[in-house]
């Protein structure tokens, strides 16, 4: 049985974790799932968008601790493979929103942070319960430690607090929180607008939000101008502008968006 459906529909890629049975915790066999969709995804030349969704009431509960707790001794526990997954949504060219109908806690929250929006349900929970364990939030801190200010992941990551929607949203974990009535058209309408966005500039920007700054703000300047120049002069730009001027779609917006 498959733990990760995927389907495809007017170039978004939904990628559903579907192993309720354990709160779509992040099992070996998960990760392996979700890797494959992922990159069949980043190959698919008609997928813009992935949205990470679920099924059943909790959005993923982090480790598989019963896997974990049977790999003592082998080196080779599920979160030995977590980091590939976060690579694979960070570095990938394709934007990814994650759609968030319930709780998640630990690893399950670095998938959050790794996608580029997101939306939860008011009511969602969410706690980093890795010290009330004995281990800490290493690899998530890689994608966590971007979204959150120094002060609130100080005080998330030492007392591994429950705290809400809001509160996610409030520091960064989460781009919107929403009512339940209200979640579904919310991604839809982050969804519509990302597909309007032509697949190499949006490839680019999600770089751009990631690169690291020149050692000066004159050479920052020069290195960006270079950039924006280069994009200008793509066909991508091209048509853009063509299509601007000529009041009509570009020819990247998929039939029906």
């Amino acid at each position: 049985m498959s733990l990760v459906r995927s389907q495809t529909e007017r170039g978004v890629a939904t990628l559903t974790l579907d192993s309720p049975s354990n709160r779509n915790a992040l099992s070996t066999a998960l990760i392996e799932e979700l890797l494959a969709a992922l990159a069949a995804a980043e190959a698919d030349g008609t997928v813009r968008v992935v949205v990470l969704s679920h099924t059943g009431p909790v959005f993923c509960s982090g480790a598989d601790l019963k896997e974990t707790a049977a790999a003592f001794g082998t080196g080779k526990p599920p979160i030995n493979r977590l980091g590939e997954v976060l690579t694979a949504i960070w570095e990938g060219r394709k934007p990814v929103v994650a759609r968030v109908a319930g709780p998640a806690r630990a690893g399950g929250l670095g998938l959050i942070a790794a996608a580029d929006l997101a939306v939860c349900t008011l009511d969602a929970t969410f706690a980093f319960s890795e010290v009330r364990i004995g281990v800490i939030p290493a690899v998530i801190s890689a994608t966590v430690l971007p979204r959150l200010s120094p002060r609130a992941a100080a005080e998330l990551f030492l007392t591994g607090d429950t705290f809400d929607g809001a509160r996610a949203a409030e520091v960064g974990l989460v781009t919107a929180a929403v009512d339940a009535a209200s979640l579904d058209a919310a991604v839809a309408g982050y969804v519509a607008a990302l597909v309007r966005g032509a697949p190499g500039a949006l490839a680019g920007t999600r770089q751009l939000l990631r690169r690291r700054k020149s050692d000066t703000f004159r050479d920052d300047v020069a290195e960006l101008t270079e950039l924006s120049v280069q994009y200008f002069g793509s066909s991508e730009g091209v048509e853009g502008i063509l299509a601007f001027r000529e009041k009509r779609d570009p020819n990247w917006i998929p039939d029906g968006a």
